[in-house]
């Protein structure tokens, strides 16, 4: 999958600017667990090392030892290692780097390029001035360099409390970007680390630190987020004054934001202190450690992220695209079982006593190409769930209810025959009979019966403890809340079911493994000493489909009497202009169901359902057996921006299938997707062809990039005997070499399988 990511990487191999390296890390702060968007930063820069045969170096940036933790370390590489990520012999931390950084420091000072300040950091931020007012230099900007070192050693040995002075670079206090106002490098903190001890009384800032620990490591592109887009200059400032071309680069990208979560570390460790949740692997939380003990599988982040993509606008995700997402991972790797969770017992009246039929029933539904099956008793005493059970039932009832068959999964014919209920009218017991020639769900006279219900053996069945997770906020942004984000946590999104019955072939999962329950949604069996307990993966269906309990308002109080001010005019709203357009044309509604049903947002949805050239795409676009969530991606980034300015266009939904396939399947990227659209939209025809005459296939032809593998080859014999010898490092070059040799067309993938050939075989 390209992106604008991969494209500077391929730039920078194609002009050899790093001898044909890539080196990226990830660099989180040991405060806290990783959350949801971690993963994202993870998956980008471990995958693009991965990507061009180059290395990805975990680093801990342990340079806060006021909040950083041995456990914080522990949890971080577990999780790395869960995503599927290996660092290899690469982990690394920032405090590896103290001596040399403080040598660093030691050198700008040398040079005039820093100095001992005195200020406190209230007045350092005050005396900084404003965007549009340069700041005042320290009055000890001018210190002698002998003075400042003086005054640096001492800040290390302690000689000094905490605040009593700071090292700052000197660069320019009028400078339109505020990080260049002379920013901090040291500040005093007589704490111990939790790797040097006592050793260190002073800590690198951030913006000091982080660069020159990528140059020291080798790092070749520094992968960010955009919050650092500002820190990107003193970035570069900082390594250019200590190392020589070729530096490392920064380049960032919108983090991940989805609704109903928070991923501030501050509000999730509050949710942990304040014991909102039971700690930062709740299963409710965000957190990756709370997704692994939900039961969530690292292949759906993976997949997840890979939908999302990589761009540098903020967006906001819709929890929703994660449950779809969800789904369609599980659906294709968890085999089905069945369970009851509200347990009504039945007995089968003309059942014998002890008699159990081993009734075999198949583990995948016909939409999944895989196969077994596994063996359920079915004896006198069953259970059903007590919502399958009415006996006065609403219009459209497709369950069960006396005196009407319901077919029992992969069992009987049921039929209700007497209803049982305690003094209170409370339904304690049903009986019934089955249709014994009806064994595996069809009936010797082929009759049909309109519902199908779960059930369990309630002799052989096992009890079960269900955690029911759900959403952890009621609120698509917990921060709208006039009470703050607290006061938005879903109060059910975790509830216990105890003694559910199951199937007893579930007992014999090991811990770990993810089923469905038929009818009921995606559980993880977990690890218990007191028995079987199961957690709620993901329902089968989304029950959030619905407009959103607003956030109560604080009342408003009664202004005094004034006079009226004469009325302006105000722009609709989006929501107000959609409940217009509703009011006009009320087909609309449909295909917003239509569109949300399918896992899209609210806002996206909106902007198809409402424009007519992009509903019948999506329409037509499905019905050629595009995904639903891949297709609307494309939609809304791609294909809305293209036809904006056009009055009319030739291409179809099928055209638009078969160019999104093309990308999906990896025969091109999507950037050449892109270069071929005008042609789609003035003209019409074939993807296939257009890439075809315009020469815009990658290079997949292992004995073509052969040929250029052995040209690169022949023409580096010295850079092939040091690879051969040993530095690997190299490989990232040869990958450069044979890209800029095939005008960037080579297929990464089979380039790296060919040059495995070549250089180590």
């Amino acid at each position: 999958m390209t992106n604008f990511l991969v494209e500077q990487i391929e730039r920078d191999l194609t002009n050899d600017t790093y001898g044909g390296r890539v080196v990226t890390r990830f660099p989180p702060e040991p405060n806290g667990y990783l959350h949801i968007g971690h993963a994202k930063a993870i998956l980008t820069d471990f995958g693009l090392a991965s990507q061009f045969g180059g290395r990805c170096h975990l680093r801990m940036d342990d340079t806060n030892p006021t909040v950083e933790d041995t456990e914080f370390v522990q949890a971080i590489q577990r999780d790395v290692e869960w995503l599927g990520c290996d660092w290899g012999e690469h982990l690394y931390y920032a405090s590896d780097y103290f001596p040399k950084l403080y040598a660093f420091a030691q050198r700008l000072i040398r040079e005039g390029k820093a100095y001992a300040c005195s200020l406190s950091e209230d007045e350092i931020r005050e005396w900084r001035g404003s965007v549009t007012e340069a700041g005042r230099p320290s009055p000890d900007r001018d210190r002698p360099a002998d003075e400042s070192l003086r005054l640096l050693d001492e800040m290390r040995r302690g000689v000094h409390p905490d605040s009593a002075f700071t090292l700052r670079a000197k660069i320019d206090m009028s400078h339109q970007n505020m990080k260049m106002r002379d920013p901090l490098m040291y500040r005093i903190r007589r704490v111990p680390h939790h790797r040097t001890g006592d050793s260190w009384n002073i800590y690198p800032m951030y913006d000091f630190a982080h660069g020159l620990s990528d140059a020291i490591e080798g790092v070749t592109h520094s992968i960010c987020t955009l919050e650092f887009e500002n820190n990107r200059e003193l970035y570069d400032w900082f390594v250019e004054q200590i190392f020589e071309a070729p530096v490392p680069r920064q380049y960032e990208f919108a983090r991940f934001n989805m609704t109903y979560i928070v991923t501030s570390k501050r509000k999730l460790k509050q949710l942990v202190e304040d014991h909102v949740v039971h700690g930062w692997d709740d299963p409710r939380m965000p957190t990756i450690a709370g997704l692994r003990n939900r039961g969530v599988p690292p292949s759906a982040l993976r997949a997840l992220m890979e939908r999302v993509g990589l761009s540098r606008t903020n967006s906001m995700i819709d929890w929703a695209l994660f449950e779809h997402t969800l789904r369609d991972t599980l659906n294709e790797e968890a085999p089905r079982r069945m369970g009851v969770l509200r347990p009504l017992p039945v007995t089968i009246t003309n059942w014998p006593e002890h008699e159990v039929d081993w009734i075999a029933a198949d583990e995948w539904p016909h939409d999944v190409p895989k196969s077994g099956s596994r063996n359920v008793p079915f004896t006198k005493e069953i259970v059903i769930d007590r919502d399958d059970f009415a006996v006065t039932p609403p219009k459209g009832w497709r369950r069960v209810t006396p005196g009407v068959e319901v077919r029992l999964r992969y069992g009987y014919y049921l039929t209700i025959t007497e209803v049982i209920q305690a003094a209170d009218g409370t339904i304690t017991r049903l009986e019934g009979t089955v249709d014994l020639e009806s064994r595996g769900g069809t009936s010797a006279d082929g009759r049909k019966v309109k519902g199908t219900v779960h059930w369990a053996s309630a002799s052989h069945g096992i009890r079960a403890s269900i955690r029911m997770v759900d959403r952890l906020f009621s609120l698509e942004n917990p921060d709208d809340h006039p009470d703050g984000f607290l006061a938005a946590v879903n109060p059910d999104a975790l509830q216990i079911i105890e003694n559910a019955v199951l199937e007893p072939s579930i007992g014999d999962l090991s811990a770990g493994a993810r089923i469905q329950l038929e009818r009921v949604g995606y559980f993880h069996v977990d690890e218990s000493q007191s028995g079987t307990q199961l957690t709620r993966i993901v329902p089968l269906k989304d029950s959030w489909n619905k407009p959103e309990t607003a956030a109560p308002k604080p009342e408003k109080k009664e202004a005094p009497e004034t006079k009226a001010p004469a009325r302006k005019r105000t722009r609709k709203s989006a929501s107000e202009q959609l409940a217009a357009l509703l009011t006009e044309r009320p087909e609309l509604a449909e295909r917003l169901k239509t569109l949300t049903d399918a896992g899209a947002s609210d806002e996206d949805a909106s902007v198809v359902a409402t424009n007519d050239t992009l509903f019948a795409l999506y329409e037509q676009a499905l019905g050629a057996g595009v995904d639903s969530a891949t297709l609307l991606t494309w939609l809304i980034n791609i294909i809305a921006g293209a036809l904006k300015d056009l009055e009319s266009h030739a291409m179809t939904g099928e055209m638009l299938a078969e160019l999104i396939d093309l990308v999906d399947r990896g025969e091109i990227t999507q950037k050449v997707a892109k270069s071929i659209l005008p042609d789609l939209l003035s003209s019409g025809g074939s993807p296939s062809a257009i890439i075809d005459a315009r020469g815009l296939r990658p290079i997949r032809d292992p004995a073509v990039l052969g040929a250029a593998v052995d040209q690169v080859i022949a023409a580096h014999d010295a850079k092939v005997a040091q690879y051969r010898d040993g530095k690997t490092s190299l490989r990232g070059f040869f990958v450069g070499q044979v890209m800029r040799a095939t005008g960037g067309k080579a297929d990464p993938k089979v380039l790296q399988q060919v040059l495995t050939e070549a250089l180590d075989g």
